[in-house]
């Protein structure tokens, strides 16, 4: 297989977009890459730290900077933060240069996915899963804008996810064809 285009992950945090863009990257034989990670190692401190210091607005100027950068090297699988695919700028840098993929799950599958991890700054608030409902059906809307959308369930292992999207990717010859 070929892949043509940077398949962009999108979605909620805890949505698996880290996890399934990894197995799925090892699937098509192409690099993984997290824009969190990349505004991390430029930035040298933590998203925690960047916001804490700089500011949520800091923050997603660097995000789009790094998405355009990335989008306009070898087309590889890109996850992104929950966030990113919120602004307009984002969702037309990934239409033009990328496709994106929504992993899609429910509000219960996320809560469980998150509600133990510290490493969340947006839920770092007196009731966490009030945020993340909040969040969820803020960007829901949005989110229903991506190229393609893939549906999560809680017995689904990553592979499985993965070869899920890669079904959906086939649906798609501009971004992914087979030799």
């Amino acid at each position: 297989m070929r892949l043509k285009k940077t398949v962009v992950m999108i979605g909620m945090m805890g949505a698996g977009k880290t996890a399934v863009g990894t197995s799925l990257a090892r699937l098509l034989g192409v690099p993984f890459l997290d824009s969190d990670e990349e505004i991390v190692r430029a930035a040298n401190r933590s998203i925690a730290e960047i916001f804490a210091r700089d500011g949520e607005g800091f923050f997603r100027a660097r995000e789009t900077e790094v998405l355009s950068r990335l989008l306009r090297a070898t087309p590889c699988v890109l996850s992104t933060g929950g966030g990113a695919f919120m602004a307009d700028t984002n969702r037309h840098l990934i239409h033009e240069a990328g496709v994106s993929v929504c992993l899609r799950a429910d509000l219960e599958l996320l809560w469980q996915r998150v509600r133990h991890k510290s490493t969340r700054p947006l839920l770092r608030t007196e009731n966490p899963r009030e945020t993340l409902r909040a969040l969820y059906e803020a960007r829901g809307p949005i989110y229903a804008m991506a190229d393609l959308t893939v549906d999560s369930e809680a017995e689904l292992s990553v592979d499985a996810m993965a070869h899920r999207v890669r079904q959906a990717l086939l649906t798609r010859p501009d971004v992914l064809e087979a030799n």
